[in-house]
C-alpha cells in the first residue's frame, strides 16, 4: 500500500464558504482522491486554513508557515511514498506577499524541504505533485475582496510558474483550475462539487505517478 500525503490550506480542508463550516468529509478533495484510489494507497489529509506556502501569519492561533511545520510531518506520517502539495492562494494575500513569484519561491522552499529532509530509518524521499489552485475570482464579499486585493490577476499566474518549477526540478505538476472554479461568495473556497473534482482529476495523475 503506497501512502500519500496532502499538503494545503483550507481547499484541503474543506472550507465551505456558503455554511461557514467544513465540507462532509466524503466531499473534501482527499477523501475523493481515497475513494478512487481504495485500497491501492492511504491518503493523508493535512490541511490548514490560511497556510501559505513560505511565509509567516501570526493573524489566527496555528503556525501558518508551510515550511516551518512540513519537516514535522514529513516524519510523523513517514515513510511516504508521494506528497501533493497545494498552496499559494494566501500567498496572494498583499499583507503575506501579494505576487505569485513568492509563492512560485515558497514552493521551490518546500520542494528542498522534501528532498533534504533527515527521514526516520533513512527511507528516501517521497515523489512530489505540485498543484497550482484554483485562481481566485471577483467576489462581492467586501472583506474578502480587501484581503485579497489584487489576486484575480496575480492568481492566475500560479499554474504556468508552478508547471516550470515541476519541470526543472523533476516534479509532477496538476492545475486544479482546470477542473475546478472557486466560488464567487468569497472569491477563494470551493463549493462540495468543485472541491469533489479536484480529488477525481488527480487519481490518473497519482495512479500514473505511482504505477498504481
Amino acid at each position: 500500500m503506497k501512502t500519500i500525503l496532502c499538503y494545503g490550506d483550507s481547499l484541503t480542508f474543506g472550507h465551505n464558504a456558503e455554511t461557514q463550516d467544513r465540507h462532509a468529509y466524503e466531499d473534501r478533495w482527499p477523501s475523493v482522491l481515497q475513494a478512487r484510489l481504495g485500497e491501492a494507497a492511504r491518503v493523508i489529509p493535512e490541511g490548514l486554513g490560511g497556510r501559505t506556502t513560505a511565509f509567516d501569519d501570526w493573524l489566527a492561533g496555528a503556525d501558518r508557515n508551510g515550511a516551518r511545520i512540513l519537516p514535522t510531518l514529513l516524519s510523523t506520517h513517514s515513510p511516504l511514498d508521494l506528497v501533493i502539495i497545494m498552496l499559494g492562494t494566501n500567498d496572494m494575500k498583499p499583507v503575506i506577499c501579494g505576487r505569485a513569484i513568492g509563492a512560485k519561491q515558497g514552493m521551490q522552499r518546500l520542494i528542498d524541504i522534501i528532498r533534504g529532509h533527515d527521514y526516520p530509518f533513512d527511507v528516501k524521499a517521497p515523489e512530489i505533485l505540485l498543484v497550482s489552485p484554483p485562481p481566485v475570482c471577483e467576489t462581492d464579499n467586501a472583506d474578502f475582496a480587501a484581503m485579497f486585493e489584487g489576486a484575480v490577476s496575480e492568481s492566475r499566474k500560479l499554474a504556468p510558474l508552478y508547471e516550470r518549477l515541476a519541470s526543472d526540478t523533476g516534479c509532477a505538476f496538476f492545475d486544479a483550475g482546470s477542473v475546478a472554479k472557486t466560488t464567487p461568495i468569497d472569491g477563494v473556497h470551493l463549493d462540495a462539487a468543485n472541491t469533489r473534482a479536484i480529488g477525481e482529476g488527480l487519481a490518473p495523475v497519482v495512479r500514473r505517478i505511482l504505477g498504481l
